[in-house]
């Protein structure tokens, strides 16, 4: 017999959406399931159920598809937009399944997005728990110095919470520029932006150049390719680690603040500040 299902959980795994912009498609009154226009926390029968979305049926792809595009600057990172701005879905057109965007990069960023229509692949690559990293490389104005590095690795408030360590490197400077490497091991939204104007920097530039172990290398901006069997691996493999990795934390575990290269030298030694811990 047939086990019922969250609706988000079902349109995520057929390749809608990941969960929590499936919820939000419910909450808009944009998903009917049996003809009747669902709620958040409505469950289904997969294969018995009829569930569509703006009225057209959906139905859950048995081939699954990993791939990642280069976004350029410009697009939205959403499959569909009211106001009719270019969308990531324009770029990945000639697939014929239904894919969607495992997290997200803002219209104004460019760099690795990652695309599936596995709800449970797309889960595990964006869940807090997991920590799988995500590395910019991000142009700041004018420039930089060891108060506001200190400032971006150790956290920051935000819209009243305190951003996770992260790791900052400077990678290059000229006359009113700064070029910096920040990876973060949490995933809210403009959460670098918001960073960066917080401690006074104009962000200029910012481009994801890897997501945990995987990185965009030379794509060309507008194209996608399709994951390798090893990059699935090795995004399986940091997953799991960062999950281990927060249940010690869970259990006693206290995380150390992050590490930067300043200037002339590293200070703090470099390591994951998720990963490193010390017993209290």
């Amino acid at each position: 017999m047939a086990e019922k299902i969250r609706l988000q959980k079902y349109l995520s795994s057929a390749g809608v959406a990941s969960r929590r912009k499936a919820e939000e498609l419910i909450a808009a009154g944009r998903v009917s399931v049996n003809g009747r226009v669902a709620k958040i926390g409505d469950s289904i029968l997969a294969g018995t159920d009829k569930v569509t979305l703006d009225g057209e049926e959906i139905v859950e792809s048995k081939d699954k598809i990993y791939i990642m595009l280069h976004k350029p600057r410009g697009f939205i990172t959403t499959l569909d937009d009211e106001r009719g701005r270019k969308t990531v879905a324009m770029l990945v057109s000639d697939i014929s399944e239904r894919i969607y965007p495992v997290g997200r990069l803002d219209k104004d960023s460019e760099g690795l997005l990652i695309m599936t229509n596995d709800g449970a692949f797309a889960n595990m690559v964006i869940h807090p728990k997991t920590h799988v990293s995500k590395t910019y490389r991000v142009t700041v104005r004018p420039s930089i110095d060891e108060e506001q590095l200190n400032q971006i690795t150790t956290g920051i408030i935000i819209d009243g919470r305190k951003t996770a360590p992260a790791r900052v490197r400077v990678r290059e400077e000229q006359d009113g520029r700064v070029v910096l490497e920040i990876i973060l091991y949490e995933g809210r939204n403009r959460e670098i932006r918001k960073m960066c104007e917080a401690v006074g920097l104009e962000v200029a530039r910012l481009k994801r150049i890897a997501i945990g172990p995987v990185k965009l290398g030379m794509l060309k901006q507008g194209k996608y390719r399709e994951l390798t069997k090893e990059e699935m691996k090795a995004l399986s493999a940091a997953a799991q680690k960062g999950d281990r990795n927060d249940r010690d934390s869970a259990n006693g575990g206290q995380r150390k603040r992050g590490a930067y290269v300043k200037r002339g030298g590293v200070k703090g030694g470099g390591k994951n500040p998720r990963n490193d811990r010390r017993r209290s």
